[in-house]
């Protein structure tokens, strides 16, 4: 640390990101978990975790086993801060209705810690923007809240979020990290820093633009190629045949990456290239295929409704107040999260054809669907309701050997947009 200090480390935003990252430093470092969210707080507090991301048991002990440099504590009061010389940005960065990088969180997180910045601090961003804004967008405000100079009396890192939500294997300390540091020196710090907790090693990376570009490519080459077989998936369609079969043949050749098809949401992929795009047309240039390959991705649930439709017809079933059920509202399985899922466009689709639509999930939060989407969803599946037309929209280990023939209709059709359930089970899939 810069003068002899010993880190004492302060996460800003405990979602799936910022959580963990501050139970595996609590390990070895005195660390406050700081949010907005008093109720979130509270419930970290008590050692509980809504989004099923933290180990309890750890979570719980350095809770309850306070020392004088390790240790974990929770706040959502500002002037706390004030105690830390390390911290961590790790609120979201979502995209607005207009598909445009929303940096609100971030900037109002800046601000905050502009307020109580000191001489020697570091400020560490996690979240995921495009390359630049780390030096471009969020240090002015540091310096105007703070008023002290850049690299000078405070300095900054960037060391991109690898978290994959509902992930037990490939857990935060066994994925490489890649850092970055506004100095030379203060990117060997920064590195040091995670490398003390990342069993896997770290990537330092020439610059902060640098490991804020690694970031957003990550998710746009995953976009891309995804958007590649989806588009197949479309053709194939059309031409009769299954993608998923395509797929198994192609990948009998030791180079072809055997990408599936499927819906595109979440926090990451279906966000990410937006910013990246962002960053380029301010530029000058209009990237062609990371938005062709957006646009792919974001037509597949108006897709699924459609297909799911025609082959309610194909079984001559009325459409206008039949009953449908999409199984899943998460963006992916065996997860809580439902920010930005792409399963709402099959409701909303399937809602326009004139359809009642239910949705079963049992995993996401009733009460956070209700607030992102306004609708309502079901927890649990009542057996005196059946169904015309049953979409499989996310794996959840609970719908992998669901009895669906006790909630189906005469004629129903089942749709496994997964490819994750038996094929004599279904009438189609993606």
């Amino acid at each position: 640390m810069l003068n002899n200090q010993h880190p004492k480390i302060a996460i800003i935003g405990l979602g799936y990101v910022g959580l963990p990252l501050a139970i595996e430093f609590a390990k070895k470092y005195n660390v406050l978990g700081f949010d907005i969210n008093q109720s979130r707080v509270e419930e970290l507090s008590q050692g509980k975790d809504r989004t099923q991301e933290a180990d309890l048991h750890a979570l719980n002990t350095l809770i309850n086993d306070q020392k004088e440099q390790s240790g974990l504590s929770f706040s959502f009061n500002k002037t706390d801060l004030k105690h830390y010389n390390v911290f961590i940005v790790t609120v979201p960065t979502p995209i607005d209705q207009f598909k445009s990088p929303d940096l609100t969180p971030l900037l109002k997180a800046s601000g905050m810690l502009g307020s109580i910045l000191k001489t020697g601090d570091i400020v560490i961003y996690e979240s995921t923007v495009y390359p630049g804004c780390t030096e471009e967008d969020c240090v002015p405000v540091l310096e105007k809240y703070s008023g002290l100079k850049f690299n000078q009396d405070f300095y900054c890192g960037y060391s991109p979020e690898r978290i994959n939500p509902g992930d037990k294997i490939n857990t935060l300390t066994k994925i490489k990290k890649v850092t970055s540091g506004s100095t030379p020196e203060i990117a060997e710090v920064v590195d040091q820093l995670y490398k003390s907790i990342i069993t896997a090693g770290t990537h330092k990376a020439p610059s902060i633009k640098v490991a804020e570009a690694s970031k957003a490519i990550e998710n746009a080459q995953r976009d891309v190629n995804i958007s590649f077989v989806n588009e197949l998936a479309l053709i194939f369609d059309r031409i009769g045949i299954d993608t998923n079969d395509v797929i198994e043949a192609a990948g009998t050749k030791w180079n072809f990456l055997k990408y599936k098809p499927g819906l595109v949401g979440g926090h990451c992929i279906g966000v990410d290239p937006y910013y990246l795009a962002h960053k380029a047309q301010a530029l000058g240039y209009h990237p062609q295929v990371i938005l062709s390959g957006r646009r792919v991705n974001d037509n597949m649930g108006p897709f699924v409704a459609d297909k799911v439709v025609k082959l309610m017809i194909q079984k001559d079933q009325k459409i206008k107040g039949a009953k449908a059920l999409i199984m899943g509202i998460t963006f992916k399985e065996n997860c809580p999260d439902v920010r930005n899922t792409r399963i709402i466009d099959i409701y909303y689709e399937l809602k326009q054809f004139g359809l009642e639509v239910d949705i079963y999930d049992p995993w996401a939060d009733p009460h956070e669907v209700q607030e992102e989407y306004g609708i309502s969803i079901e927890t649990s599946l009542k057996e005196t309701v059946t169904y015309d037309a049953i979409i499989v929209a996310v794996a959840h280990q609970e719908f992998l050997k669901f009895d669906y023939k006790k909630i189906s209709n005469t004629n129903c059709v089942i749709y496994d947009t997964k490819a994750c359930l038996d094929r004599s089970l279904v009438d189609g899939r993606l």
